[in-house]
């Protein structure tokens, strides 16, 4: 089993459908501390890699709700072996705040012999080495609720609480169907399984494209989670998901609606300067060899379309509420611009 892999254990089993491994490890970071962990600045590092979809919901929240100065950021490189995600990226191949090269030593400092996944994103209490938490759908909804006080001025409220109920609805269903349903079809192991995980997969982007046709973002007239959760596989699908994992129906490019949304989000600061386009398919395309045995990773598709114009300012909506846009990326966490939209040309 693949433990380390974004998925939490993705691999091929012949004549099943893929199933997700949900047993994350639920300990949060809060205000009042409860679980044994308060919000404190400078305590916690977040660990992710910039090829994995659930770690850039993170990147990305971290981010906009400016909060680089209280959490840290470890960066894995974008591939790894059967068991754990390294530090591949940093000198010496050890992360220089946890002093590890393996992410696995982090799990294995609080729960020594840890046998399920080893996955991206973490968060890693640095006084003890020891991982806290790698509930990724939990943690972005922390980062905004439960670490406001660190909160940058100006940061956008991502988790409105009069809108909760709806974007959690809504987040259910691209779970389901779209930000998992991709990884359905990919590890489909029969025909009957991923004909279903196809079918599901292009009925939900049909309906997300109705939703989106004549509003801006998924829930109320400013981005919110949803939109995280949403963006994170759009941004990979043509580059991945539509070749290495057969959801081939249609390219993004092929949705006029879905890829302008998609575009708007891109261009909005928080997003696309978080996308690195050479990870993101060297980890796919290099990682998956029970998919992709020969571990040839494509030249394509040309992604400067990313940086084209996409018109939905004219649905109104206001991307920060009543906040602002964050500022410039922080100094060494830049995406390198040979991997960027820009960059990288196919």
């Amino acid at each position: 089993m693949e433990h380390a892999h974004s998925t939490a254990g993705a691999y091929v089993t012949s004549g099943a459908e893929f199933t997700r491994d949900d047993r994350y490890i639920a300990t949060r970071i809060t205000a009042d501390g409860r679980d044994g962990y308060p919000v404190e600045p400078g305590r916690y590092r977040l660990v992710v890699s910039r090829a994995c979809p659930w770690a850039n919901r993170a990147i990305i929240v971290r981010r906009l709700l400016g909060l680089e100065d209280a959490l840290s950021m470890g960066i894995a490189g974008p591939t790894h072996d059967r068991r754990s995600w390294t530090f591949d990226l940093d000198p010496g191949g050890v992360d220089p705040v946890l002093g590890i090269p393996r992410l696995q030593d982090a799990y294995f400092e609080r729960f020594p012999g840890y046998q399920r996944g080893i996955t991206v994103p973490a968060i890693v209490d640095v006084p003890t080495g020891q991982v806290v938490t790698n509930d990724y759908a939990q943690m972005t909804l922390d980062l905004s609720t439960q670490w406001r006080e660190l909160h940058r001025e100006g940061a956008p409220d991502l988790y409105p609480e009069h809108l909760r109920d709806e974007i959690d609805a809504v987040a259910r269903e691209v779970f389901r169907d779209v930000n998992n349903g991709v990884y359905r079809c990919g590890f489909a192991g029969s025909q009957q399984a991923y004909d279903t995980a196809y079918t599901r997969l292009f009925a939900r982007l049909d309906r997300l494209s109705e939703r989106l046709e004549h509003q801006r973002y998924l829930v109320g007239d400013t981005i919110t989670e949803a939109d995280v959760r949403l963006f994170t596989t759009l941004v990979r699908f043509d580059a991945v998901y539509h070749g290495h994992f057969k959801a081939n129906r249609s390219k993004l490019t092929e949705m006029p609606v879905l890829w302008a949304y998609a575009r708007d989000l891109f261009q909005t600061p928080g997003f696309g300067d978080t996308i690195d386009f050479d990870h993101i398919k060297r980890h796919y395309y290099e990682v998956h060899e029970d998919i992709n045995p020969t571990r040839i990773v494509p030249r394509g598709p040309d992604l400067r379309g990313w940086l084209t114009p996409h018109g939905r300012e004219e649905l109104g909506g206001r991307p920060f509420g009543d906040g602002t846009p964050p500022g410039p990326v922080r100094p060494g966490e830049e995406v390198p611009f040979e991997h960027t939209a820009a960059g990288m040309t196919g």
